[in-house]
């Protein structure tokens, strides 16, 4: 339960939270993903395994395999962060992401942790490597996706709640007129994100399956 515990539950219930284990995920995350790049991609120049590293080692990525993962409902977290839908917040999600990978490596130890690492952020690089690099940012996704089903352009509508010091958006992308996808977050990008994340998912899903 430890690499669950958000520091505000944390303080609430006088417990330890899990700041720690996301120092120690962080860097097992970066160990795993270097070393996989360094033995896959032995012709690519430092430079462009760094830029391969970035586009899948960020906060975003990591919160978007939190969400594959279901982790949000799992999150304990304190009545302040339960209010503002803190399961749902990018920066709380990627935390919680490298909190588990280090749980993971504490436990089953090094070897266990690379495989972990490995099966989750794998899919990302490949993506990233065959020069679709944008593959985290939805928005581009789902326009490109809409396009080539000629659909049209996506379009937004958002709904703002909270003060201005903790600002909280609900997004609704709409597709051909019809709502396709719903998000949430902090700021206006990442509900944005959110949306066009499920919207993708929906479109895809809707699609027939090719026939040989």
């Amino acid at each position: 339960m430890l690499a669950l515990t958000h520091r505000s539950y944390a303080y609430e219930h006088d417990e330890p939270n899990n700041e720690r284990l996301e120092f120690l995920g962080d860097s097992v995350l970066g160990v795993a993903t270097t070393e996989y790049l360094y033995r896959t991609y032995p012709d690519l120049p430092e430079g462009k395994l760094a830029k391969l590293r970035a586009a899948v080692v960020n906060a975003h990525a990591l919160a978007d395999v939190a969400r594959d993962l279901e982790l949000g409902p799992m999150i304990r977290l304190g009545k302040g962060e339960i209010r503002t839908h803190g399961a749902e917040k990018p920066s709380i999600l990627a935390d919680v992401m490298e909190s588990v990978i280090a749980a993971v490596h504490l436990s089953a130890g090094h070897e266990a942790s690379t495989r972990f690492v490995q099966h989750l952020f794998v899919p990302l690089i490949t993506e990233a490597a065959a020069g679709k690099g944008k593959q985290l940012d939805w928005k581009t996704r789902l326009q490109e996706l809409t396009a080539s089903l000629g659909l049209g352009l996506p379009s937004y509508t958002y709904v703002a709640s909270g003060p201005d010091h903790r600002k909280w958006f609900e997004a609704t992308v709409t597709v051909a007129d019809r709502a396709r996808g719903t998000g949430a977050g902090s700021s206006k990008r990442d509900a944005e994100l959110a949306a066009a994340r499920q919207a993708v998912s929906t479109l895809s899903a809707e699609q027939p399956a090719n026939e040989d």
